[in-house]
């Protein structure tokens, strides 16, 4: 985010980027509490499980998919939650097109 945009309203719909070879991340806000992402996939995209080295909310905007977490698979869809610990694992694979944002620890 912008250091002019800080105190204004961000419409998150309209600053969502889709790519049909890859998703795509866009910082929102990074400040010293946390970071804000939105993470957008089409259909069949997705991460690998993998370890970070933060703390990361998930919430997922619309659409569906899958959440490994180091507590197993959980189907996601819109308006669902879910949190994941510094160093646990963590993948993402959308179903259908996905919009989630990711509320992290500093980093």
């Amino acid at each position: 985010m912008k250091s002019e945009s800080v105190g204004k309203p961000v419409n998150i719909e309209e600053v969502a980027e889709f790519d049909a070879k890859t998703h795509r991340k866009i910082d929102l806000l990074r400040c010293s509490a946390f970071n804000v992402v939105e993470i957008c996939f089409e259909p069949g995209q997705r991460i690998p499980p993998h370890e970070e080295p933060y703390s990361v909310l998930f919430l997922v905007l619309e659409g569906d998919g899958t959440i490994t977490t180091g507590n197993g698979e959980w189907r996601v869809k819109s308006n669902d939650l879910i949190f994941v610990k510094k160093g646990e694992i963590r993948g993402i694979s959308a179903k259908t097109r996905m919009r989630m944002l990711g509320i992290q620890e500093p980093h």
